[in-house]
């Protein structure tokens, strides 16, 4: 995975600045253009083969949502892009580049911001998975690019196409909000399936204890620091974005400072998990030294339980001539009762001190 992923960053180094190279892994998605056209009345979707075919009105009310998905062999694409919203070449070059961390620019007719749409595998998958997802939104228009089919978008689109809360009274800026508000509000899904995780790993480090559940232990961490990589600058994002003087924010500030605050809460989640997810390793190792002890004893009173029989066997297991018990005739069956009497005497003190 490393050498892979060196290879794709490697591949862009001398390049000119502005140059389109995909880095991700989907090379095979081929790019899919969806375009949603709507104001308050009315109601268009359609899927384009090219940009050629969007009758983009910038000057006009209506709010348009070109929502493509797959970034391989998309150069043509995004230069028709830069030709009708004038978006600059180093915006759609980090558009490509799905290694960034994310961030939020501002611009004159337009602002950039790339974040994390994360998801959770199911039970038979690799747990989280990180996708990037990039945003570029003017006056009236909103773009967004992902790298693959699937995303957390398809309840925005519902309400688009059912006319349902106050999405196509807004302005393209409230669009934004959504797609936005709905990646991070699907962060709180991922954070309840790492805590159902932490739960059962802290049940099975107490009851059962065992070095594979180390690796798990550890699978479980780095997932959580990829979660809080992903999840720490956003909230620099969105605290650049409440914050932004520009008019094409002004009218939304108030819900962006919404998602600033559950952000903030995802974050004291995530510090809370990895918290108890370094403890974990700890009561492991406790649990562990514990179980070990307990064997210990139970061996160390059967030894203990041992030694005066022995003792009695070795005196007895002496060939002297001059013995005079050697010669009684319950001698035999008098020492396996005096043997058995020490046992339980012994067992009976254990028990009396508590010490099993």
């Amino acid at each position: 995975m490393r050498k892979k992923r060196k290879g794709k960053l490697t591949q862009k180094i001398g390049t000119p600045p502005g140059t389109l190279i995909y880095t991700g892994d989907n090379k095979d998605v081929k790019p899919r253009i969806r375009v949603f056209e709507f104001d308050e009345e009315s109601y268009k979707e359609k899927e384009l083969s090219s940009l050629d075919d969007w009758d983009f009105s910038p000057d006009s009310g209506t709010v348009y949502w070109v929502d493509v998905v797959g970034l391989s062999d998309s150069e043509e694409l995004f230069r028709k892009l830069r030709d009708l919203c004038g978006i600059h070449l180093l915006v759609l070059e980090d558009v490509l580049n799905v290694n960034h961390r994310p961030k939020a620019e501002y611009f004159d007719d337009y602002i950039f911001v790339i974040l994390k749409m994360l998801t959770y595998a199911d039970d038979n998958g690799v747990g989280v998975e990180s996708e990037q997802v990039s945003l570029i939104w003017g006056s009236n228009y909103v773009v967004t690019f992902q790298e693959r089919e699937g995303d957390v978008f398809e309840g925005i689109r519902d309400r688009i196409r059912n006319n349902k809360g106050i999405v196509r009274k807004e302005k393209a800026c409230y669009l934004a909000y959504l797609l936005i508000d709905s990646v991070v509000d699907n962060y709180f899904a991922v954070l309840e399936k790492l805590g159902e995780r932490v739960e059962e790993f802290e049940e099975l480090v107490i009851t059962d204890p065992s070095y594979e559940i180390v690796g798990n232990i550890h699978n479980l961490k780095r997932e959580l620091i990829e979660l809080r990589k992903s999840i720490w600058p956003l909230r620099e994002v969105l605290g650049v974005l409440y914050k932004g003087d520009s008019d094409m924010i002004k009218p939304c500030a108030v819900y962006f400072r919404d998602v600033y605050d559950h952000t903030v809460e995802i974050i004291d989640i995530v510090e809370t998990y990895r918290e108890m997810a370094s403890g974990l390793l700890d009561v492991f190792l406790s649990s562990l030294s514990n179980k070990m002890n307990e064997v210990m004893k139970v061996l160390t009173m059967i030894a203990t339980i041992f030694i005066p029989l022995t003792f009695i066997a070795g005196i007895y297991g002496m060939n002297f001539k001059y013995m005079p018990e050697l010669d009684w005739k319950w001698g035999y069956p008098l020492v396996l009762i005096v043997m058995v009497f020490i046992s339980i005497c012994m067992v009976l003190y254990f028990k009396r001190k508590r010490w099993f």
